[in-house]
């Protein structure tokens, strides 16, 4: 006998175990598909019958800018589908596409009917000629034709009305303390800003140190106006360390400025425009 053979023999015994491909137990699996394929059927069953027409809108709100009637026609009019199918945030982008709603909530409601409950919109302030912004300062709506007349009015150049209007939001929270209040605020091509108040008294801040000549208008300007606004036409703080009042016509001030700021005109408010 070939010894070589012999050891090629023996060395193919004593080779490790054969990977084997694992079993399945085919019945149970079948079981398990079967029971998932069944639920699928069921809710689909289900689902279409529970699907039907939708009957109305029940809908909730103020109603003080913005009408059920009109909020109800939005509605339909992204309405697609039945109770079930129906596609609720289509239905929400629809109504507060709405000019005077801020905000929508959509819900099913058992069995057929669909609830809509609406915010509105809360106007601050008019922009410009047609426009309206919201107490976020958003604006919110363009070409009104009849913007409430009792908001202040605010101006700007393009595309800066959310500027203007946390400037304004900023500086009335400050006059409310003082019991003013403001009627328009403008901010002009260069950067200037000016306001006028209820009382027709017109405050101009110029560009620069803007928040400062503020803080100085609180502190002695607004003194100064108090008990005597219909006597003056505005208040000029563009200087670096007073301000200067322009009365109406020929009226005399009753009571003289703060000796602090009478004569302490220091600067150029012409470089500040």
């Amino acid at each position: 006998m070939n010894p070589l053979r012999k050891r090629n023999r023996n060395r193919r015994k004593s080779a490790g175990p054969r990977f084997e491909m694992p079993k399945l137990a085919w019945p149970r699996a079948g079981r398990i598909a079967g029971a998932f394929a069944a639920i699928a059927a069921l809710s689909l069953l289900l689902a279409l019958g529970l699907d039907q027409p939708v009957r109305s809108f029940v809908i909730d709100g103020p109603f003080q800018r913005v009408s059920a009637v009109e909020v109800q026609q939005a509605a339909i009019g992204a309405l697609k589908g039945g109770f079930v199918s129906a596609d609720l945030d289509r239905i929400r982008k629809a109504v507060e596409a709405l000019v005077w709603v801020d905000r929508a909530r959509i819900q099913r409601l058992w069995p057929d009917r669909i609830g809509i409950e609406i915010v509105e919109q809360q106007a601050a302030a008019r922009w410009g000629d047609d426009g309206l912004l919201n107490t976020r300062g958003d604006l919110f709506a363009t070409g009104i034709r009849h913007p409430p007349p009792e908001l202040p009015r605010l101006d700007g150049p393009s595309g800066t009305a959310w500027q203007v209007a946390q400037r304004f939001l900023a500086i009335q929270d400050r006059l409310s303390a003082l019991g003013l209040s403001i009627s328009a605020l403008r901010l002009d091509a260069r950067g200037a800003w000016e306001l006028d108040l209820s009382t027709g008294v017109t405050v101009r801040l110029g560009r620069r140190q803007v928040d400062e000549r503020m803080d100085r208008f609180v502190d002695f300007g607004a003194q100064v106006i108090a008990g005597q606004a219909a006597d003056i036409r505005y208040i000029d703080m563009r200087y670096s360390n007073g301000f200067s009042i322009g009365w109406r016509g020929d009226r005399k001030p009753r009571d003289p400025a703060p000796r602090t700021f009478a004569r302490q005109l220091d600067g150029d408010p012409g470089f500040d425009g």
